[in-house]
């Protein structure tokens, strides 16, 4: 057979089916009732079964993974960063109380690799199975020259549902309300840029370096550590109508996702010692000579998401979670104020 001019050029579409038909089990696991269809069609078709609600709103939002994708790469751990896509994809429109629907992902690389493609479709796949959401449809580009050799791009589009009536836009938040934290357990996917630098070119690590600030684990796997789905948390405090906003730290951290959610004439106070914050934020703000405020606008610091709750609902939100083991802080309030403001207090001298 006469060898592809394509091919030769650095695009190879036999590549490419390889990688779609290794990955097809995969994305079918994912396949919920509303699927219509199946694998490989240019379009995905989704019939919704909205007879729950009353006016079905649907909730789209768009992300990538970020430098964390360097990490994965070094490491050649290719099915971390998909799940994390999804993740953090579900948390985004969670926090307009939205269900996720369906997901659809674009991977881009120099050179396609089935194996590493396969990777990423089985992080993602097993993040939309445990977000009961589809696996609908996707892109993997090939494009030699605009990727450094190894490397690839991995972005996702989710689309989700919520009743009118139930959307969380903020303005149910009052003054006296509870500011409650559920824990990440890392950076989840934000402030890679400066986490890198601090790592590999202040400390001089490399990813497979142990740390005994890190509990003795290496950089990479700490840095890899996961962007979890609040999603079940969420799920019987939305049904019981128990919250009145919620705020998804990514990009911004606390004082710049907050303030979204906040109705004009309220403040919010965060108590950082309310909370225990995971090593690597320690090291970071150490060895990196970043301020306390810096740090709490770049990262998460253990905290992946803000929830407010009114005092009088505070019972049945915490016995809620208690039943779901699902761990929790308090971690501020809401106070009248007119600009939105944030304030994260640092914890007590010699506590």
């Amino acid at each position: 057979m006469e060898k592809s001019r394509y091919a030769d050029a650095g695009v190879d579409i036999d590549a490419k089916a390889a990688a779609l038909a290794r990955a097809k089990a995969a994305i079918r696991s994912t396949f919920t009732p509303g699927v219509l269809g199946d694998v490989g069609g240019f379009g995905g078709l989704f019939r919704p079964d909205f007879s729950a609600y009353r006016e079905p709103v649907l909730v789209g939002s768009t992300d990538g993974v970020g430098t964390k994708l360097k990490i994965a790469i070094t490491m050649g751990r290719h099915d971390t960063c998909g799940a994390d896509l999804v993740n953090h994809c579900v948390n985004d429109i969670l926090v307009q109380g939205a269900r996720p629907l369906f997901f659809l992902d674009y991977i881009a690389t120099g050179k396609v690799e089935p194996g590493v493609v396969e990777g990423v479709i089985a992080g993602i796949a097993r993040a939309c199975r445990e977000n009961g959401t589809a696996l609908l449809g996707g892109e993997t580009a090939e494009m030699p020259g605009f990727y450094a050799s190894g490397e690839y791009d991995v972005a996702g589009t989710i689309v989700g549902v919520v009743d009118r009536a139930k959307i969380l836009d903020g303005s149910r938040i009052a003054a006296g309300d509870v500011a409650l934290g559920l824990p990440s357990v890392g950076l989840q996917t934000n402030g890679y840029t400066l986490a890198r630098k601090v790592f590999f070119d202040t400390m001089g690590k490399t990813p497979g370096d142990r740390l005994k600030e890190l509990n003795d684990r290496s950089v990479g796997d700490v840095l890899l550590d996961p962007h979890l789905s609040y999603l079940r948390a969420m799920e019987p405090l939305l049904d019981a109508d128990l919250v009145h906003g919620m705020a998804h730290l990514t990009g911004g951290g606390f004082y710049d996702n907050i303030p979204r959610v906040l109705p004009e004439n309220l403040d919010v106070t965060i108590r950082s010692g309310a909370w225990t914050v995971p090593p690597v934020f320690e090291v970071i703000a150490r060895e990196g000579a970043v301020s306390f405020e810096e740090m709490h606008r770049v990262f998460n610091m253990g905290i992946g998401m803000v929830v407010f709750v009114a005092p009088a609902d505070l019972a049945r939100v915490v016995q809620t979670w208690k039943d779901a083991g699902q761990r929790w802080f308090a971690i501020g309030n809401v106070k009248s104020g007119g600009s939105r403001r944030v304030v994260v207090e640092p914890e007590p001298a010699g506590r």
